[in-house]
């Protein structure tokens, strides 16, 4: 479960980090009167659990309350990748000497916590990690020790801050740590931290990511404001299937775990962003694959659905005329794009066929099709 940045910060608040003073508006009047409270200049971004929200227009600056009011009512009135704004934290503008990356993950490989620290900050940590890999430095935490104060001192030597600052950068650390460990964080992230012109350390931007399945132990983030895609979440889960909601607009189906993994890396690899991870699993029916391929039609981001499955256990026709099945029960629809091997697969490519539904043999070709169909919308 992704929270929302003033929800993030909120949290983050309440341990001691250091974020800048304001709060969520969701209306024009209340965006103006927290502009009032906090004087002089304010920055007014939109609150969505999508990426990129920067390049899209989603942060503003304002000079007064007056302009506060009017950039919260044309971001309110806005979608930010197909997501609507329905927010916006309006907070003091902050005077920015330099920006740092510091995040708080799991090492799934490893088993343990690790932090990702970085004197570049302000980028995804994917860019920085794909571009200037030897710029990101890791400390793991050993779970049954937890945090301890020499990690501070590796992480003020990577950020090139000066030694003044251990104590701050020590409380800091200390309370990701308390974070991911009392909220079942999967990440808590500062991207960008900022050394401020005075010299202090401030979280400009946070994120915080809840293992969905701790949330029983959180009822109380499962009243959170705005949670269209948690719903989305919620209704593929009660149908059974394995997913996760990213911040893309692929639509992913496929079954296996791996092969889905897979999908979404060579998404990735052509130039897309996959929209979402949704595992049919093994052996699929036609009706799961319709219900499958109907859950996919109605996601708000997705502009085209890529469908990959290896048929083993499952049929590719049962698949194919699950995929005729949805389209016939949908008004909106979006293209397909269907990569099918194995089992009956010569006859689920002559069901597509007689309903005009592009299928292919190789992965590659079947991504590549589907990037180029998402970036003519």
């Amino acid at each position: 479960m992704k929270l929302y940045e003033y929800e993030a910060k909120n949290i983050a608040k309440q341990y001691g980090v250091p974020v800048p003073r304001g709060r969520v508006a969701f209306t024009p009047t209340e965006a103006r009167q927290v502009a009032s409270e906090i004087g002089g200049e304010v920055v007014v971004k939109a609150q969505v659990l999508v990426g990129s929200r920067g390049l899209a227009g989603g942060v503003k600056f304002a000079s007064s309350p007056e302009e506060a009011a009017e950039v919260a009512s044309r971001l309110l009135s806005s979608e930010m990748r197909g997501v609507k704004v329905s927010a916006v934290l309006v907070e003091e503008k902050i005077c920015i000497s330099r920006e740092l990356y510091l995040s708080l993950t799991i090492d799934r490989a490893a088993r343990k916590p690790v932090f990702l620290v970085s004197e570049m900050g302000g980028v995804e940590i994917e860019d920085l990690a794909r571009k200037y890999p030897g710029k990101i430095k890791r400390i793991y935490i050993d779970p049954e020790v937890g945090y301890t104060s020499y990690m501070a001192r590796i992480a003020l030597t990577a950020l090139n801050l000066p030694w003044s600052l251990i104590g701050d950068l020590d409380s800091l650390l200390k309370s990701m740590y308390r974070i991911m460990v009392e909220y079942d964080a999967e990440l808590v992230e500062f991207n960008p931290l900022v050394l401020t012109c005075d010299g202090k350390v401030v979280a400009v931007d946070a994120k915080i990511i809840v293992d969905d399945n701790s949330l029983q132990r959180h009822p109380e983030l499962q009243k959170l404001h705005g949670r269209e895609y948690l719903d989305f979440e919620r209704r593929a889960r009660e149908l059974g299937f394995s997913y996760v909601e990213l911040d893309g607009d692929i639509g992913v189906i496929s079954n296996g775990a791996g092969l889905t993994m897979a999908t979404m890396d060579f998404i990735l690899y052509y130039g897309g962003r996959p929209a979402n991870f949704l595992d049919i699993g093994g052996g699929a029916t036609r009706d799961r694959v319709k219900e499958a391929v109907k859950l996919m039609l109605q996601h708000p981001r997705s502009r085209v659905l890529l469908v990959n499955i290896f048929g083993g256990i499952t049929r590719c026709d049962e698949v194919a005329l699950g995929i005729v099945d949805a389209l016939g029960e949908m008004e909106e629809l979006k293209p397909i794009i269907v990569r099918m091997l194995g089992t009956n697969e010569e006859e689920g490519r002559r069901i597509l066929r007689e309903h005009n539904i592009d299928s292919y043999v190789e992965m590659d070709e079947a991504v590549k099709a589907a990037v180029e169909a998402s970036r003519r919308g």
